[in-house]
């Protein structure tokens, strides 16, 4: 679990929250039910227009990444490819094997797999290095998507409070209800500007923070493997690798 993510949504509502009451405002005033449809309902279906079906679907598996990050360490990292490649120095590369085929990470298997079939050090980067880009734009076209969101909250927060005035205007006959109309037409320029900077643009950096963090690892493995295919020494390997570690 992230806990940086959760205190930092949980604090983002509460100051705004907070400050409005601290203000002498109500709960009541900010609770809105046509705004909320009109932000939500009109950033959904804008977003849903220019999205693909299969990258909408991942980004909401990546949003679960905002609070349980994917799994992957570093100085593990380091750990297993020295120790492929003290194994491959003393029994081979086919000693690697059976290896290759229990490694539960798809991109370190491939990328052991064409080092146990006796690819060159060469052709294993360049392989891998396509296997990571593609991999790379695929999870960023998902963080996209809330990109996307916290562009278009805004703007049809606008048109909310734009539909708000016009029905205040239509009943000018009432002065006294022309103050707390206009103001709750102004909730949905709240709930747009609040939804986008509060929820959107911080998910999507999230997951590109991810994403950039996982690219980086994946490029620290193909350089620990084409290490090994180049016959380097373990401990040069590991010096490599550590380059990639950046407290």
């Amino acid at each position: 679990m992230d806990v940086l993510s959760l205190v930092g949504i949980v604090l983002a509502f509460a100051a705004i929250i907070g400050g409005n009451l601290i203000e002498g405002g109500t709960m009541q005033a900010l609770m809105n039910l046509p705004a909320a449809v009109i932000v939500l309902g009109g950033t959904f279906g804008a977003t849903l227009l220019q999205t693909a079906l299969a990258t909408l679907k991942h980004a909401f598996v990546q949003l679960a990444w905002v609070f349980v990050p994917p799994r992957f360490s570093f100085e593990e990292g380091i750990r297993k490819v020295t120790t492929w490649s003290a194994t491959a120095r003393k029994e081979g590369l086919l000693g690697l094997e059976g290896i290759a085929e229990s490694e539960a990470d798809l991109f370190a298997r491939k990328a052991l797999q064409l080092l146990v079939d006796g690819a060159e050090p060469e052709a294993i980067r360049n392989v891998m290095e396509l296997e990571l880009d593609a991999r790379e734009q695929w999870d960023m076209a998902g963080a996209k998507v809330f990109d996307a969101m916290g562009g278009y909250a805004p703007t049809i927060g606008i048109i909310g409070a734009v539909l708000g005035l016009i029905h205040v205007m239509q009943h000018l006959e009432d002065p006294s209800s022309l103050g707390p109309g206009i103001a709750t037409a102004f909730v949905a320029t709240i709930y747009g500007v609040g939804f986008a900077n509060l929820l959107f643009f911080p998910v999507a950096n999230k997951i590109k923070s991810l994403v950039e963090r996982q690219s980086l690892y994946r490029e620290m493995m193909i350089e620990g493997i084409v290490g090994i295919s180049e016959g380097e020494n373990p401990r040069t390997i590991e010096l490599k690798m550590r380059s990639f570690i950046h407290q």
